[in-house]
Parts: C-alpha cells; sequence; structure tokens
C-alpha cells in the first residue's frame, strides 16, 4: 500500500493505525510505504516514528515537493508486491474496500479502480457542489478525447498489479493531479482492462487539489494526452514531466 504525504503530520497517525490494524488482521504479507512529498510539517517524524514500531513501514522522501504524480510513482516503483495499490492519506476510501477491488483482478484485468460514479457506490459525504460539478465535467471530456468508459478517474484508492504498476508508472509524465489519466490511458492503450469497482466514500476536508489553477492544469494535461503518443516502444524511462 503506497501512501502520498504532502503535509498530513496530522491525518496521518490515525490513518496508519487504521491501515495497521486492517493489514495485520488479514493475514497475508504486506508493505506500507508513505512518500512524503517534500512536506514542511512534521510528516516525515510522524511517519518515522511509526516505522520504528512496524517494520513492513517504509519512508521515502522527496525534496523539494513535485507533486503527487510523483509521490505515487516513487511509491508504486519502489513496491515488490505482485500486486500494488494506493490510498490518499484521508482515506476517503475506506482500506477495508480494498478486497472489493483485488476481487476483480485477473485475466486481461490488470488495474482495479474505486469509482463513487458507478450503480452501488455509496457516498456518504458529499465534496461541495461546485467541486463535484468540476470532477463530473472533468470526467466527461476525459471520456470524449482519450478514455472511453471510465466515469471516475479521480479516487484515490487503485490497485494495480506489479507488471501494470511497472509499466504505467515507470515512464509517467505527469507529476501532479492529472497523473490518474495518464496512468489509466497508458494501461487502455496496452489493451488491458481496468475494472471501475463501487465503493464507500465520503469527503473529507483538507482537499489538497486547488481551485481553478489546478483544474485549468489538468484540463491542459488532458488536450496533452490527447496528442501525445504513449506508444509501449517509448516506455521506458520517463521521469520527466511534460512541458508547460
Amino acid at each position: 500500500m503506497v501512501i502520498p504525504a504532502y503535509d498530513e503530520a496530522r491525518r496521518l497517525p490515525p490513518t496508519l493505525e487504521r491501515i495497521r490494524e486492517y493489514l495485520d488482521g488479514a493475514d497475508q504479507t504486506y508493505e506500507v510505504i508513505v512518500v512524503d512529498d517534500g512536506s514542511r510539517d512534521d510528516t516525515v517524524a510522524v511517519a518515522e516514528a511509526a516505522a520504528r514500531e512496524w517494520p513492513q513501514l517504509e519512508v521515502l522522501r522527496l525534496s523539494p515537493n513535485q507533486g503527487k504524480g510523483a509521490a505515487v510513482r516513487a511509491g508504486m516503483l519502489r513496491a515488490r508486491g505482485e500486486l500494488r495499490a494506493f490510498s490518499d492519506a484521508d482515506l476517503s476510501t475506506p482500506i477495508e474496500e480494498l478486497p472489493r477491488l483485488r476481487s476483480h483482478l485477473g485475466g486481461a484485468c490488470h488495474i482495479a479502480i474505486a469509482s463513487r460514479d458507478v450503480a452501488g457506490s455509496d457516498i456518504q459525504v458529499h465534496q461541495p457542489g461546485w467541486r463535484e460539478f468540476m470532477g463530473r465535467s472533468y470526467n466527461r471530456i476525459l471520456r470524449l478525447l482519450v478514455l472511453p468508459g471510465i466515469r471516475d478517474t479521480q479516487c484515490g484508492f487503485k490497485l494495480f498489479t506489479a507488471e501494470a504498476a511497472d509499466a504505467c508508472f515507470g515512464p509517467l509524465e505527469t507529476f501532479r493531479f492529472g497523473f490518474d489519466a495518464e496512468v489509466l490511458v497508458r494501461a487502455h492503450r496496452r489493451g488491458w482492462e481496468i475494472a471501475e469497482v463501487p465503493v464507500r466514500w465520503r469527503h473529507v476536508e483538507e482537499s489538497r487539489v486547488g481551485g481553478i489553477g489546478d483544474a485549468m492544469r489538468m484540463l491542459y494535461d488532458l488536450v496533452w494526452l490527447r496528442f501525445r503518443r504513449l506508444s509501449p516502444d517509448s516506455e521506458h524511462g520517463g521521469g520527466a514531466e511534460h512541458p508547460d
């Protein structure tokens, strides 16, 4: 489990405690990687204190701040499991939803993503109206331009096979909030199935996504994806975000 963290000193301790309780109870081998994305608070100190008493927890540090996509990429490529998940630090999708995603993997399906916008999803606390409108509009444009059929790319709870994690995150070029779209587009263009799984979800305040600035950047990233050739032949390196 990869957890990107930026200024999460307050929310991280209960999140790690809940994840540890769940994973220890599952009686399976696991690893947890917290990736600090250049935090200005005590996120690293909090995470390292937890790691001293938790052998399965590792802390990675990025400096300076590089973006959520960069943090998730670092963790997913560091992980060694055959299945690799990432989750937002606020656990807006509960860790208990992980088996739902896992049950969909197999055959041509290499990725399972939590979704708030398919039948069966349970939105317990909604986002502010303007945020929901922006999210739905973004996903409509995404489906039109590059990723037909996927209704919610931005829910921060996704599970990958090791093969898919390496193939989609290794060459990642979108390092901020639009990274989910690039990862899924890379998977789609390889012919892999992406399972969109209904989950429980609740909005948590203190979102790291900003307003119109982040929205415009994500739209720019979508247009870039539409015209960028993400072929398997070019997917052996990456690491530099596309030019602004």
